[in-house]
This record gives structure tokens, C-alpha cells and sequence, in this order.
């Protein structure tokens, strides 16, 4: 066995699954789940009928790069969405099977583990995948604790010339998973030239960049950053969307990653042997949700007014902050965040998630002790009444 895998944490939800285990909730509530972020709203029914109508695509291989037209809308997206002027479809787009699987690989095939003491930076708190890719390619993660006095960002200032030569590659997840912060054109350019002086990757996650609440000011993303300043090669930049989010549609595993071409030349062949190509008919249905935005829209306005009823009630008693962007609460408790989720769970059957889940502990303590995830996924009345419950829990306390 590759002896790697015994570096491996237990996944958040495995943890979970622990500290809840004991627990009996009381049978006359229904359980409310807001602990996992998988999208709930409806599947746009236009994407489902194209994958149901070309089933029949399946007597045959898809190829791995994606056929043609996938390639060009999404490219035509990035451009429209990221006011990106020039962007090849055929070198600088790479379908994959949703970010999960490409944001893993990507780390197998950046990371020489044969330099002096390889590292792979990331936010923390953060996804877990992250920190799995970088141990089984054979790096070292560095944590960088994303707090409320660096506005939730890693703060780069305080990485040190030796690790950033160190540093193989970057993750970044903007907006943030779990606490929803947005960086900005000018820290995206900051990271940007650091890459190009140290000659580090960045991996940006940019899974949640259509969940926002101005309609006017979307998220930055990496790609556009990288072309506004006249880096047209998008050199150690990559991209990764999905949509999973944008569309609800976490079932069809479908994204891309987008960027620097001669890095997805290599990656394109790990991922010939790897063996994932994308379903054909996925391809097709992929298509044309990329193709629309009525959908889109409409999806954000459903998560602003779950976020704009939850805050009303808790606003007295919890206090979250709205976060920039994104579908996750990162609030403050008033006890530990294990036992105010084994408390909530336990007296009001609502599952949250505790930040420490999330988090490794560093040198300055771990970002997410007295924190909790809560996703804002459920229909409107589960949030608004997940809501009544916390707020009756915390008059408990």
C-alpha cells in the first residue's frame, strides 16, 4: 500500500458522524441537515431533457479532452463571465468531472517530489481535498489561517521568501469555503506575480463564484485577473468551476479547469491514463447549461432571501456576518463548536458543522475551534426553521 495513505485525516463528515453517533434527537422534529453543501434547488429541467435525449450517445468512448463544442462554450462563458478577450478552447480548456476529482489530480502532476522539502500552500480552514492531494503527491501542506483580522484571505505577507521557494503550488478557494470572503482584483494580482517570480502554481477554486448578492459586482476570478494585466499565456494560473453550484447540479459531476496550456497539455495526459473521461451525454447536457444565465440568476435570488430571512432571526442571538459571497454561515458560537453541534443536534435534530472539522491546528491555534459551518442549502421554510431552532438553543445556553 502506498504508505501515504496513512497521512490521511478522516474526512469532516467521518468526524461528524462520531460526535453525533450517541446522540437521539427528538422525534418530533424533523431533521434539518446544514452540515453538507450540496445544492437543493431544483435541476434547471432544460439540462435534464438534454440528458435524457442523448443517452443514446452512450455507445460510444467519450475522449477525455471533451468534444469541440463543449470546449468553446466553455470557453465562450469564461469570456463573457471574466471579460476575458482571448482564450483558446483547444489548449486552455479541460473538461473534468467536477472540480473534486481535477483539483486531487492536479497536485499528482505539479508536484515534484523529488525537489528539497516540496510544498503545497492552502487556506485553513478548508477543503479537505487539498490537503489529501498534497500528501499523496508527496508534498508538505502549509497551512495559512484565514481569521477575521486578515479578512478571511491567507495573508501572503507573512509567507517568507524560503517558502514561497518551496512552494510547488497554491490552493485558493475564492469565495471562501466555508467563510464566504472574496479576493479581490488586487490580491488575486499580488498572488499572481509572486507565482511568476517563485514559479509556483496556482490552483484556484472558484466553485461558488456564482453564488453572490450584487447582481453588479460578481467575484473577480484568477483567469481574468491574469488577462487584465497582459498575462495572455495565463502562466501558472489555473482555474477550476463546476457546476455543481452554479446550476444545482452536484449529480452530473461536471467542471473544467482553465488556464495555462502547457500545464494542461500534461494534465490532459495523466488524465488520458487516469481513465476519466466525461459521459457523452453529460458533455452535451454540460452544454447548455454553460450556454445560460436566466437559470443562474434566478438561483442567486433564491439563496438571497434565505440569507436575508436566516440573518433577521439570528442576527439578535448568534450574530453571523453575511458573508461576500458563497452559501455558508460562518458564525461565532458561545460554547465549543463540537458541543454546540452535538447540543443542537441532540435538543433540536439540526446538524451543523464544526469549524475544527474544517481546520488543522497551527503554531497561532486552529481557525475553526468556536466556529460553525452552516450551509444555507435546504429549501426556504428548513433554513427559516433551522433558524428558529438555533435561536431557541441559544436562549438555552
Amino acid at each position: 500500500m502506498n504508505k501515504d495513505l496513512t497521512l490521511l485525516h478522516p474526512y469532516p463528515f467521518e468526524k461528524l458522524a462520531e460526535l453525533k453517533k450517541d446522540l437521539s434527537p427528538p422525534k418530533h422534529l424533523s431533521h434539518i441537515a446544514l452540515s453538507i453543501g450540496e445544492p437543493q434547488h431544483p435541476a434547471p429541467h432544460f439540462v435534464i431533457e438534454q440528458l435524457i435525449s442523448h443517452m443514446y450517445q452512450l455507445s460510444s468512448y467519450p475522449s477525455t479532452k471533451g468534444i469541440p463544442a463543449l470546449r468553446e462554450a466553455i470557453a465562450s462563458w469564461l469570456k463573457r463571465r471574466f471579460a476575458i478577450a482571448d482564450l483558446n478552447p483547444e489548449t486552455n480548456v479541460l473538461p473534468v468531472n467536477g472540480t473534486r476529482e481535477a483539483l486531487f489530480a492536479i497536485a499528482q502532476c505539479i508536484v515534484d517530489r523529488s525537489a528539497s522539502s516540496p510544498q503545497v500552500l492552502m487556506p485553513n480552514p478548508f477543503y479537505q481535498i487539498y490537503e489529501g492531494a498534497a500528501l499523496l503527491a508527496g508534498a508538505q501542506p502549509i497551512y495559512l489561517n484565514c481569521i477575521a483580522d486578515n479578512n478571511y484571505l491567507p495573508d501572503l505577507d507573512s509567507i517568507s521568501p524560503l517558502q514561497w521557494e518551496q512552494c510547488q503550488m497554491i490552493y485558493i478557494c475564492s469565495p471562501g469555503n466555508p467563510t464566504g470572503a472574496v479576493m479581490s482584483e488586487q490580491y488575486l494580482e499580488k498572488l499572481i506575480t509572486l507565482a511568476q517570480k517563485y514559479n509556483f502554481v496556482i490552483a484556484s477554486d472558484e466553485c461558488y463564484s456564482e453564488i453572490y448578492f450584487d447582481e453588479d459586482q460578481p467575484p473577480p476570478g484568477l483567469l481574468g485577473v491574469a488577462a487584465n494585466i497582459g498575462l495572455s499565456n495565463f502562466k501558472n494560473c489555473l482555474a477550476f468551476h463546476s457546476l455543481s453550484k452554479r446550476s444545482n447540479l452536484p449529480g452530473l459531476r461536471s467542471g473544467f479547469v482553465a488556464g495555462d496550456a502547457e500545464i494542461l497539455k500534461q494534465f490532459l495526459q495523466y488524465r488520458t491514463y487516469q481513465g476519466c473521461s466525461m459521459p457523452p451525454a453529460t458533455q452535451t447536457a454540460s452544454i447548455s447549461a454553460w450556454g445560460d444565465e436566466i437559470h443562474v440568476i434566478e438561483n442567486r435570488s433564491r439563496y438571497r432571501e434565505k440569507f436575508d430571512r436566516v440573518l433577521e432571526i439570528l442576527s439578535a442571538t448568534l450574530a453571523p456576518e453575511k458573508p461576500q459571497a458563497g452559501f455558508y454561515l460562518w458564525p461565532s458560537t458561545p460554547v465549543a463548536d463540537t458541543e454546540f453541534a452535538a447540543q443542537l443536534y441532540a435538543q433540536q435534530n439540526v446538524t451543523v458543522l464544526p469549524g475544527q472539522f474544517l481546520s488543522r491546528t497551527t503554531e497561532a491555534g486552529n481557525p475553526g475551534e468556536y466556529k460553525v459551518r452552516m450551509a444555507l442549502v435546504a429549501p426556504l421554510d428548513e433554513c427559516v426553521d433551522a433558524a428558529n431552532r438555533i435561536k431557541h438553543l441559544l436562549s438555552t445556553l
